[in-house]
């Protein structure tokens, strides 16, 4: 039996994923600091990062295209959060 949903406790892991994930990882010099850090984290789980409960597919942004070509990385925060993908061929 599956629990419902409660947005507190999901508020909660996404809160618990970020402090793991990035911020464990840097000294935050202030509060731009920090926004700059969350936001960066924030669109590379959206838009980069694939989501096994969702198949592997992304949560918003282009699908990858390609399925054959040279295999680039892009890295963020110097390299703490990085996306693979395949360049046109």
């Amino acid at each position: 039996m599956r629990e419902r949903h409660n947005p507190r406790r999901a508020g909660a892991l996404q809160q618990r994923r970020i402090k793991e994930d990035c911020l464990s990882r840097f000294i935050i010099l202030g509060e731009r600091h920090l926004h700059y850090l969350v936001s960066q984290y924030v669109d590379h789980y959206h838009r980069e990062r694939h989501h096994q409960g969702l198949g592997g597919n992304l949560i918003s942004g282009p699908e990858p295209a390609y399925t054959n070509g040279t295999l680039r990385c892009r890295s963020r925060l110097g390299g703490t959060l990085r996306y693979h993908y395949r360049a046109a061929a």
